[in-house]
């Protein structure tokens, strides 16, 4: 028992943060930042496809939905792989490849986000925009003042799946060698090539860990809202 902790505690500081003293984070503090630079964008972009998709109506919205439609339908890491290799053509340059995942992965999240975000919006009454059309409210004030805000609360336990998986999907990070924590676990197997079991087990629940803390956190932002 000991020799299986011996393989965690020994690697302990290479699985949360990599070799971050020289200015390259990894484990832990990479899925992380992975993670919540993805959100940053996915969250806002899809709130936003949403809204267009709300208002203009018509070949706008099509459009939209076949976007996402394609996007949803296509493996994440398809995903990954495409945009690793076509930024660089597109760009001119290299790309760290921490930033091609967290892109890929806002740019895969983001559909997602915009589906739940407008049936949100479709779901409440007309009366809530009829109302607020007779207070003086534009088109647009009503969208954000009135329906958003709503909208938004009642699809919290959906985002909450959606940043769940986004976080738990950062793992594929591995197939373009970002030093992620499942990377870098795998990375610590292949040179020990000892209680793998011991390693892998946990690297799960830390996985259970931050999962389970990001539920926390939206549960607690919920009750604070209401």
């Amino acid at each position: 028992m000991n020799a299986n902790l011996a393989v965690i505690t020994d690697n302990l500081d290479y699985l949360l943060w990599g070799r971050l003293a020289q200015g390259e984070p990894g484990g832990v503090v990479l899925t992380l930042l992975m993670a919540l630079g993805a959100a940053a964008l996915a969250i806002p972009g899809g709130v936003l496809l949403a809204c267009a998709a709300w208002r203009y109506r018509g070949v706008v919205r099509r459009l939209l939905f076949l976007w996402a439609e394609i996007i949803r339908g296509i493996p994440l890491i398809f995903v990954i792989f495409w945009l690793w290799y076509l930024l660089p053509m597109m760009t001119g340059g290299s790309l760290p490849g921490a930033v091609t995942v967290t892109l890929a992965l806002a740019w895969f999240t983001s559909a997602a986000v915009m589906h739940s975000v407008l049936a949100g919006l479709q779901a409440l009454p007309s009366g809530q925009y009829e109302a607020a059309q007779t207070q003086g409210f534009s088109e647009s004030q009503a969208l954000w003042f009135i329906l958003l805000p709503q909208a938004l609360r009642n699809v919290m336990p959906s985002l909450l799946g959606i940043l769940i998986a986004l976080l738990k999907d950062t793992s594929l990070a591995f197939i373009v060698n970002v030093p992620e924590l499942t990377t870098v676990a795998g990375q610590v197997n292949n040179r020990v090539q000892i209680y793998p079991m011991a390693l892998f087990i946990f690297i799960a629940v830390i996985y259970y860990l931050l999962c389970s803390s990001l539920g926390l956190l939206a549960r607690r932002f919920q009750r604070q809202a209401v």
